[in-house]
């Protein structure tokens, strides 16, 4: 019985690894310019962050339609690419290397790395480079979205992830193209120790050999943490708003995974969301800190 629990376990310290990794890329990132919006404070950026999703989300599933899923390999694999550059590139940086061996080794790194990935696209090689570009994503974004906008952009996608699964259940195709194309867009656990990802499509795929959940279940509420630790102002020793965040997504995972162990696919993000939306409120409270910073 408790080996079922496992892979929700080591979800969660993936999801901590996110988390931590992306706040501490998160200042060099900032002190860089790397934001992906000039206001942070415009309640416009959410719904440029929703068109690109809805876009992309269209095109993977017109590529698997009309069975020209190179078309998306090719753009996540450059994504992933651009990702793992900057990340390097701020780490490599943030430890003292010059910015000329920090460029040329991030680039060697980020080219490598996805070539390894396009070549033997294994669930180890994905999970490591998942944790990589979900971190970086999120800080990204983190530091460019400030508290109103987040919560804002968080309440929007878990709307749209609950339509999405329950509603019109495009988002479970998006997750069987995702397997096909062996996108580094999901966290792989294997329940055995044979179990191999690169062998594996959706129509063979069985839930007792793996526990997969999305990368965006990590990523997004992220966000919020990221946003929370670089906008919000506080006294003290203790960043109780950041620590409610990460205690809140926890919590709202463990939720989710109740219902998924039961057997039925569950929209991630309304759990998640409410979660690190709810924890960061409470923490606000705990610390005597502005909601809105």
């Amino acid at each position: 019985m408790f080996k079922d629990y496992v892979p929700i376990l080591v979800m969660i310290i993936f999801i901590l690894i996110v988390q931590l990794l992306a706040l501490f890329l998160s200042i060099p990132m900032e002190a860089g310019d790397m934001q992906a919006f000039e206001d942070p404070e415009s309640a416009a950026n959410p719904l440029y962050y929703i068109v690109l999703i809805l876009l992309f989300t269209g095109l993977i599933l017109l590529s698997i339609k009309k069975n020209m899923q190179w078309i998306i390999q090719s753009i996540v694999l450059l994504a992933v690419m651009a990702t793992l550059y900057f990340v390097v590139f701020v780490v490599l940086e943030s430890i003292g290397f010059s910015s000329i061996i920090g460029l040329l080794a991030a680039a060697l790194i980020s080219v490598g790395l996805t070539s390894i990935l396009y070549v033997y696209p294994e669930w180890y090689i994905i999970n490591f480079t998942g944790i990589i570009i979900a971190a970086g994503a999120s800080a990204i974004f983190g530091i460019s979205l400030a508290i109103g906008p987040v919560i804002l952009l968080l309440i929007i996608l878990a709307i749209y992830d609950a339509i999405s699964v329950y509603k019109t259940k495009h988002m479970l195709s998006l997750a069987d193209g995702a397997i096909d194309m062996k996108l580094p867009i999901l966290f792989v656990v294997p329940k055995k120790l044979n179990y191999s990802f690169k062998q594996t499509s959706s129509n063979k795929h069985n839930k007792d050999e793996a526990f997969l959940m999305g990368l965006g279940d990590a990523v997004i509420p992220t966000i919020l943490v990221v946003s929370a630790y670089v906008f919000v102002d506080y006294n003290g020793l203790i960043p109780y708003h950041v620590l409610g965040a990460i205690l809140g997504t926890i919590i709202g995972y463990f939720t989710l995974t109740m219902l998924v162990m039961k057997g039925k696919p569950q929209a991630g993000l309304p759990f998640l969301n409410s979660g690190v939306i709810l924890g960061y409120v409470a923490g606000c409270l705990i610390g005597g800190i502005p909601i809105l910073g």
